[in-house]
């Protein structure tokens, strides 16, 4: 969920495994691991958090997201079935 809408839903396994929406796959990469021989890409967010009073036209993530396209600012996608029940809102699927 990101400003109040959700982005991507899914089976814990399948979200945690194959996480599709950008702010779900940088969400996940900030969660700390215990072990620090292990070692994962953390994904930094550029830009700021617009407001939730008044967000942004379009998919409510498109000013932070790094793969933001035109249609991304005007046309809020709704969630939509990428396989078996994994709903993300995002125009790449």
């Amino acid at each position: 969920m990101y400003l109040g809408h959700l982005v991507e839903m899914a089976l814990t396994d399948d979200l945690f495994e194959n996480p599709l929406h950008s702010y779900t796959k940088a969400l996940l990469s900030s969660i700390p691991i215990p072990d620090t021989r292990v070692k994962r890409e953390r994904i930094i967010l550029k830009g700021d958090v617009p407001s939730p009073i008044n967000p942004p036209s379009g998919c409510v993530f498109h000013r932070r997201c790094p793969f933001a396209m035109e249609k991304c600012k005007k046309v809020k996608q709704e969630l939509k079935d990428s396989s078996n029940g994994h709903m993300v809102a995002c125009h790449l699927y």
